[in-house]
């Protein structure tokens, strides 16, 4: 082999035997892996697939990568045969081959000759591609077929897993999308129409989009592990199907809303039909109660009743309108906001009415306070007393003639619970500033 001498001291039988055995192992270690990284369905999957992107990037050099693992373990195969072959020349190995098993098993005595096709992209081969040839010592012709053979694993095993997880699940998710349209424009969800049907048309393209990618550069969607040196290490990058499945789920849900609009549009446009009623009722009432007010309360502003909102019914008839063409996704946000705005009105109407009666309201809890105190005079055997029976009279006169000016007979109200409180000898009753003092009598 023109060597001058082994390297370092010569091996003797045992040491030869012991690293002729641990190569062997090696050698089936090396071949069995070289074999599944050969037949493993990522690679040739890779082989016939028109890639794009970092993935052909990757795939150049790990295929020159994998070209060059099988040279080198050719080399190691001839070698490691050589060396049996010295071996077994004789049962007690003489010094000469124990000097040339040395120099074999230790040296730099493997020569692996360069090749352009096969080490212009081998990344472990960076700076040395212009060579016709390399000296390789066993120990680290091993070492570099393990470089190799774990970034070219990683390559394809990261490349698999993509396409094992991720057009799988865009299938599904693309079969889920055809459904959903399907159903959107049984309900009149289309495209231009509504805003779920533009939603669909964007996913769509999106899917597809997406799945092309996928198929042409898997490794763009492949995100390694943090701290893992590992080959396939990592996890597919789900992030970008992710989007796009929150975003039809959206749509279903506002599909599914169209759907419930569709099942119980007629008895939700009863209910408004209803409130909407009561609420005009409710303003006619109040209309009917202040004009009944301006007649029996003098002295008082009573606040103006305005008349139903017509815009309401407009978009209620709107509404049905929808409903007998069978257009659902305009019914839906229209029942919505209708719905609000019904209970709105309604809520309107009853405080419009608790206004326009609050003097009435008065005028009752004055003549209630008024009887009430008559009846525990009567109690107290004052009922025939002139001066409380004048008060009274005075008081009642007041409440129950119409106008009714409520402050002056509030007045008088206090007037005859003073007199009253002095014939009992109770506290007198304190002076009070307006109607807006209600206290009533103590009970016994």
């Amino acid at each position: 082999m023109g060597v001058t001498g082994p390297p370092g001291p010569v091996m003797d039988r045992d040491e030869v035997d012991r690293a002729l055995a641990r190569l062997g192992a090696e050698h089936e270690a090396i071949e069995t892996s070289l074999l599944a990284l050969q037949d493993h369905a990522g690679r040739r999957l890779l082989e016939g697939a028109e890639l794009t992107g970092v993935t052909k990037e990757r795939w150049t050099s790990a295929d020159a990568s994998i070209t060059l693992l099988w040279a080198y373990f050719d080399a190691y195969s001839d070698a490691l045969r050589s060396a049996r072959e010295i071996r077994s020349r004789r049962r007690w190995s003489s010094r000469e081959d124990l000097v040339e098993l040395t120099e074999l098993l230790r040296g730099e005595s493997v020569t692996v000759a360069g090749s352009a096709t096969a080490t212009a992209n081998a990344p472990t081969l960076h700076g040395n591609s212009g060579k016709l040839s390399e000296q390789f010592s066993l120990v680290t012709l091993v070492d570099r077929m393990n470089d190799l053979y774990a970034s070219s694993l990683d390559m394809v095993v990261a490349a698999d897993a993509v396409w094992s997880a991720l057009p799988a699940r865009i299938d599904l998710l693309a079969a889920e999308l055809q459904r959903t349209r399907r159903l959107a424009h049984s309900v009149g969800v289309r495209p231009g129409e509504h805003p779920a049907g533009d939603d669909l048309e964007r996913i769509t393209r999106a899917l597809t989009s997406l799945r092309e990618r996928v198929i042409s550069d898997p490794l763009a969607f492949w995100r390694h592990a943090q701290g893992s040196s590992a080959p396939g290490g990592g996890k597919p990058d789900t992030t970008a199907y992710d989007r796009e499945a929150r975003a039809l789920e959206d749509v279903r849900r506002e599909i599914d809303a169209v759907l419930t609009v569709r099942q119980d549009a007629e008895a939700r446009l009863v209910k408004l039909r209803d409130v909407l009623s009561r609420a005009d009722r409710t303003l006619a009432e109040a209309r009917t109660a202040r004009g009944e007010v301006l007649a029996k309360i003098a002295a008082t502003e009573v606040p103006v009743v305005s008349g139903p909102p017509t815009v309401l019914q407009e978009q209620l008839a709107t509404a049905a309108e929808y409903r007998r063409h069978a257009q659902w996704h305009r019914l839906s946000p229209l029942l919505e906001s209708l719905e609000e705005k019904a209970e709105d009105e309604l809520l309107r109407a009853r405080e419009s009415l608790t206004e326009v009666t609050a003097p009435l309201a008065v005028r009752a809890e004055l003549r209630g306070r008024l009887d009430a105190y008559k009846a525990k005079v009567a109690r107290h055997g004052l009922a025939e007393d002139p001066f409380l029976i004048e008060r009274y009279d005075a008081a009642r006169r007041m409440l129950w003639s119409a106008p009714c000016d409520l402050r002056v007979a509030e007045q008088a109200v206090l007037r005859y619970q003073h007199a009253a409180a002095e014939l009992l000898g109770a506290p007198r009753v304190p002076q009070q500033s307006g109607p807006e003092d209600r206290g009533g009598p103590e009970r016994e």
